[in-house]
Order: C-alpha cells, then sequence, then structure tokens
C-alpha cells in the first residue's frame, strides 16, 4: 500500500496512466494539483481516503498492459514533440469549433439559458488564453527544455536565466484554465444538457467535457513530468 499511499497524485498518475480513471471518477484533480499527497488530495474532495487507495490498488491489479509511452522515462525532446503533437493540435483543431457552437447556443437559447451565455464569454478567455499558451511553449519553452536536455549538464544554456521562470509562469496560467473548466462543468450541470436542449446544445455540452478529459492529460504531462524533470536537469539533480 505504501506504493500509493506515499506519493503525490500527479506522480500517481505519471507512473500508471490508467489511474487517472479512479481519480476522474471522485474528481480529484491530478493535474494543476498533482503535487498534492494522495491524502490531502481525499480531504480536498471530501472523498474516503481508504476507498480511493483500495480502488487505485484494484486498478493496478486488474489494468492489462499498455503499449503507451512511459512519458517519465522518455526523452523531454519526445515528450514536449508528444505535447505538440496530440495536446496542442488538438487545441488550434478543436477550439474555433468550440467557438463557433458557443457563440450559436448562446445566441439561440441565451434568453431562456443564462448559463450558456456565461459558458460562452468564460469560453472566449479561455481561447484566447491556451492559444497565447501554446504559442509560447512552442516558440519559447519547449526549446529552452530541449536544448536544457541536449547540453547534458546543470545549469541554463542561456546564461543569466532560468527554466524555472517560464515554467512558473505555464503553471499559473495551467491553473487559471483549470479554474475556467471547472467553472464549464458547474454551469452545464455536468455537461447535462436539459431534455429539449437541441443537437448544437448537445453537442457542445459533450466536447466541452472532451476538451476537459484532454486538458487534464494535456497539464498532468508538463505538470507532473515535463517540467519536474527539466527542472532537475538544471538543478543538476537528473
Amino acid at each position: 500500500m505504501s506504493a500509493i499511499t506515499e506519493k503525490t497524485v500527479g506522480q500517481l498518475v505519471a507512473e500508471s496512466p490508467a489511474r487517472a480513471r479512479v481519480f476522474e471518477k471522485h474528481r480529484i484533480d491530478y493535474c494543476c494539483a498533482g503535487k498534492i499527497p494522495l491524502a490531502d488530495a481525499c480531504q480536498r474532495r471530501k472523498v474516503d481516503y481508504d476507498t480511493v487507495v483500495r480502488e487505485l490498488e484494484a486498478c493496478d491489479a486488474t489494468a492489462p498492459a499498455s503499449n503507451e509511452t512511459n512519458w517519465s522515462k522518455a526523452s523531454l525532446a519526445d515528450l514536449a514533440d508528444n505535447i505538440v503533437g496530440t495536446h496542442h493540435k488538438y487545441l488550434w483543431d478543436e477550439l474555433p469549433r468550440l467557438d463557433a457552437m458557443t457563440a450559436r447556443v448562446a445566441k439561440v437559447h441565451g434568453d431562456h439559458a443564462p448559463e450558456v451565455v456565461q459558458i460562452r464569454t468564460l469560453f472566449v478567455e479561455f481561447r484566447r488564453e491556451m492559444e497565447e499558451h501554446a504559442t509560447k511553449e512552442e516558440q519559447i519553452l519547449f526549446p529552452w527544455i530541449k536544448r536544457l536536455e541536449a547540453s547534458g549538464a546543470a545549469g541554463s544554456p542561456i546564461p543569466g536565466a532560468t527554466v524555472a521562470n517560464p515554467i512558473r509562469c505555464m503553471e499559473h496560467e495551467h491553473d487559471s484554465a483549470g479554474q475556467i473548466l471547472e467553472q464549464f462543468r458547474k454551469l452545464s450541470n455536468d455537461y447535462q444538457p436539459p431534455a429539449d436542449a437541441c443537437n448544437t446544445w448537445r453537442v457542445l455540452y459533450a466536447s466541452l467535457e472532451t476538451l476537459e478529459q484532454d486538458m487534464h492529460t494535456h497539464i498532468h504531462k508538463e505538470n507532473s513530468i515535463l517540467f519536474p524533470r527539466a527542472l532537475a536537469i538544471e538543478q543538476g539533480a537528473a
């Protein structure tokens, strides 16, 4: 049991991505709040700690062998490329589609469903923040991390600078995105459209839920794997 109880929720998912299903079930944040010990995370969500531990152990015992890459052991360059090619690409492709849907649903249904107007307002902010965020990672932070890894030595490849500063900025922006995702879920009644909702409204809520799931994995890979390993290299602890 100690192998589970002595680690943070982010470390637990980094070791075995299948464990994310348990955390998703109990709405335990393993991405933005991935640095929190399991007991504290359970206390935050007011879920029974022993129950979660048992479910994690059952998950480990029954999870089939996975062909998924163990990103905690992959190179930082490969992980950064995976984030760009998988999660950033998803955002670049999906955000314009969601932008159109949130605008349409708010225009058609906003008079009698003010929550969709609030979702629309939040989404405009979310899209702006995430497009700026992805651009900074692709053009500045990820190339920096790749140079850091390639140098093979402690210290920054950029004289007088530390990768900790842009990482801190990205983590702050992750927190902001996570807060907006929480509002999407709350305003949408856990992504459950009303019984008389039109098809666009239903597709919108389903798509926002998929966005939330992808963002959880995206942020987890950065906060719990990529960033700590990059900092360890710079600090000579890798």
